[in-house]
């Protein structure tokens, strides 16, 4: 076959060093085009984002050109620069060293996205690290909790 064809959906959440409640409402209005600006640049379009004080839920597909750990690093390095120009609040914002991405079949896209829409809902309920811990179950990933935070 002459062309390399792909399409693969990837669901990814990471947060804020020590889960730090730093992405407040005026940073969001900002900051989510930003990250779908730099999604868009590692050839990788964003479909939907959102997350909640100390966290962000990123649903895309995944380029065929770079990585995996090459976009999110990419992601996360620039978005990280970028928060620290905001102002002297953020000049201490740093992202958690990993990440959490999750692959997702075509069929589930629409319930992923009403997913991501309702963070702010949801966390009314639910504390981040309860709902990373049940996305590691419900994915079957393997995990040492003394290893996911930081």
């Amino acid at each position: 076959m002459p062309q390399s064809l792909s399409k693969v959906y990837i669901h990814l959440v990471f947060s804020t060093k020590n889960q730090k409640t730093l992405i407040d409402p005026d940073i969001e209005l900002e900051l989510y085009p930003y990250m779908a600006k730099v999604f868009r640049e590692c050839d990788s379009p964003l479909l939907a984002i959102n997350g909640h004080w100390n966290h962000i839920h990123n649903l895309f597909y995944l380029s065929r050109k770079h990585s995996m750990s090459e976009v999110v690093g990419m992601v996360k390095r620039s978005s990280s620069k970028w928060i620290k120009s905001k102002g002297r609040g953020y000049l201490g914002f740093y992202w958690q060293n990993g990440y959490g991405a999750f692959s997702i079949g075509r069929s589930h896209i629409d319930l992923v996205k009403n997913y991501i829409s309702n963070q702010k809902i949801h966390h009314r309920k639910a504390s981040y690290q309860a709902e990373y811990i049940n996305l590691l179950k419900k994915y079957n990933i393997d995990y040492d909790e003394r290893y996911v935070w930081d």
